[in-house]
């Protein structure tokens, strides 16, 4: 069998250059390629890295790797959950490697969590190369729909008390997810007192997107907040998320719910209650852009 190749990978360093990110370039070293695909909607790469296990790529950007994944996975979680008196119906759009799901049945209150992903492949390796991740497919809280989230949110309304959308950025299949017709299907398919978190882009690289996106999700939402979590493998080691509910007075910056110290230290590995309020804390700079 011939050795797998791509064209982000030379002299055995994974490159990922992007405009989203100019002028700046995150390398891991490659100690194999395990897949490579062109999927109906993108192309699908997975490697083994020499330092961060497993790692998913999209459309040459890195989705997730096994050494760090889990302080996204956490953060764009349970900061929607623990803003939520009693999530019982949950909703996860994209998020195929399982890895938000795996972070929502950690909630006893949940009954039911759908994940709606527009891509089978990415369901498909996942199950097979993220076995870490993707275990929650297993679950029996858990169904798996294919298709188009804003389609699946079309047939939607007062059904879900979480909805968290975990898409690649704006320039692929996932463009129509970061538009205000997007918050208001989701705004519609929340229950009374529903929270949402969508990936939010980066705010040393995307503030005027940023911006607009708070501006699109306020004409939508009486309460939007910005929250960001640290993870190494994304451009500028960081990524934050919107969080929007329908209820004007909750205060999304204090979580709802918490769990004791002992059983939070066995159930995350990042997420905590005091980085639950310290999310929201933004420098100066962002902070004045977002205004």
């Amino acid at each position: 069998m011939s050795e797998i190749t791509h064209p982000t990978i030379k002299d055995g360093w994974y490159r990922e250059i992007n405009n989203m990110w100019p002028g700046q370039a995150m390398t891991l070293k490659v100690n194999q390629v395990l897949h490579h695909e062109k999927s109906k909607y993108q192309d699908v790469l997975i490697f083994e890295s020499s330092d961060h296990g497993t790692v998913l790529v999209l459309d040459n950007v890195i989705q997730c790797t096994e050494r760090d994944e889990f302080a996204y996975q956490e953060m764009i979680t349970h900061l929607a959950m623990n803003s939520h008196p009693d999530p019982k119906k949950v909703l996860v759009i994209g998020g195929g490697d399982g890895g938000v799901l795996r972070e929502v049945v950690k909630h006893p209150s949940v009954e039911t969590a759908i994940l709606c992903d527009i891509d089978e492949a990415v369901i498909r390796l996942s199950k097979k190369y993220l076995p870490a991740m993707s275990l929650s497919f297993q679950h029996p809280k858990v169904q798996v729909h294919v298709g188009d989230g804003f389609q699946f949110l079309r047939d939607r309304t007062n059904e879900f008390d979480i909805i968290i959308t975990d898409s690649s950025d704006p320039d692929g299949p996932a463009e129509t997810l970061f538009q205000k017709p997007y918050f208001e299907l989701l705004y519609g398919a929340l229950r009374e007192g529903g929270v949402i978190t969508t990936q939010g882009e980066n705010q040393w690289l995307h503030l005027p997107l940023i911006s607009k996106l708070r501006k699109d999700c306020l004409e939508v939402f009486p309460n939007v907040a910005y929250a960001y979590t640290t993870i190494p493998t994304y451009p500028s080691g960081q990524i934050g998320f919107m969080v929007c509910c329908k209820d004007k007075d909750r205060n999304l910056r204090q979580p709802l719910r918490s769990w004791e110290e002992e059983e939070e230290e066995k159930l995350c590995k990042y997420y905590n209650k005091a980085i639950h309020s310290a999310a929201f804390v933004l420098p100066t700079f962002a902070r004045k852009a977002l205004r």
